[in-house]
């Protein structure tokens, strides 16, 4: 089968398709017939990865596609249904085998990459809103990086499930406007405002509830100003740095701030498995009756996957990058 690795650690120039042995599901799990990937930052730091030894592995962490064999016993997922799934690694490829509780079944109006847009971005944003971040209803959540996959699927979960105000930051007046669109109260330029000056606006000197950081070390005194106290702070992402020089632990026990760091594709199958339940069970009703809804910002030709990596790294997409193997 066509599968993505890497020649080398490295820029995108490094990313190869190669003909790769063809996975065989074992028991508990479901060999897909992939029809569309993602392009995810995880993918990206993994490329760059000098940790990596050869052989390097399949990249990618979700997809979406049609089962092609089942090997769980479980009868909801014979050939032919259609599903979408965070895997571990290996789903830029033709083929990739999943467990099955980790297999969402696609509603039939979407499109395989409307499906494949949805595991990573949603069940990362359902996670750090309310498995993390414990947002309740009529609260306030901070919500950085607005106009990414993961933002995008944030503002939506956090205004149809919880009816929160969302307040949310974006570098483009194109990617505030989309913001507002799905639902942002508040939507801040980080490049021409300070953000936490408008945060203290919005909330009437209040602070957010919750933060959703996925900037790190640069925005830690913006997001400390901006937090209430007792206020919940999940960091998911290092954008701006992963090194604070100088940190004042009183300032965080006198707002008895709870700071929380995570990472999805680092948990076990179990974790990713009842998450996925629980979102299912959640939000998927919200899909099938379009309240909530993938953002696509650009799909590209499975052969065109290192253009697809340096989209990315441009930071121009508002949404998700799609890898279409549909032929």
């Amino acid at each position: 089968m066509k599968a993505v690795s890497i020649k080398q650690p490295g820029s995108a120039e490094e990313l190869v398709i190669e003909d790769r042995e063809k996975p065989v599901a074992r028991e508990g799990e479901l060999l897909v017939k992939v029809a569309a990937s993602a392009i995810n930052r995880t993918d990206i730091l993994k490329r760059e990865s000098n940790q990596l030894q050869p052989p390097y592995p399949i990249l990618g962490v979700e997809m979406a596609g049609v089962v092609e064999e089942n090997n769980s016993g479980n009868p909801g997922f014979a050939p032919g249904t259609r599903v979408a799934s965070l895997v571990n690694n290996g789903s830029y490829a033709e083929y990739v085998t999943i467990p099955v509780e980790r297999a969402i079944v696609l509603p039939d109006e979407f499109s395989f990459e409307e499906g494949t847009a949805i595991p990573e971005v949603f069940l990362t944003a359902y996670q750090t809103l309310y498995w993390l971040g414990e947002l309740k209803e009529g609260e306030t959540v901070l919500i950085h990086a607005g106009g990414s996959g993961v933002g995008t699927a944030a503002i939506q979960l956090a205004k149809v499930l919880t009816k929160a105000t969302v307040i949310t930051t974006a570098g483009s007046q194109e990617k505030l406007d989309f913001c507002k669109s799905l639902g942002a109260d508040a939507a801040i330029n980080y490049k021409t405002e300070d953000f936490s000056e408008r945060v203290e606006e919005v909330t009437q000197g209040r602070g957010v509830d919750l933060i959703l950081d996925f900037v790190g070390a640069s925005y830690w005194e913006k997001n400390f100003r901006s937090i209430k106290v007792d206020g919940r702070w999940i960091v998911i992402g290092t954008l701006g740095g992963a090194v604070i020089k100088e940190m004042n632990l009183w300032e965080l026990m006198g707002k008895r701030i709870t700071l929380k760091g995570t990472l999805l594709t680092a948990r076990s199958d179990e974790y990713k498995a009842e998450l996925t339940a629980d979102f299912v069970k959640d939000a998927l009703p919200h899909f099938k009756n379009k309240k909530i809804h993938p953002i696509i910002d650009r799909v590209f030709p499975f052969e065109e996957v290192q253009e697809a990596h340096r989209y990315m790294e441009s930071n121009k997409n508002i949404g998700k990058i799609i890898l279409s193997l549909d032929k």
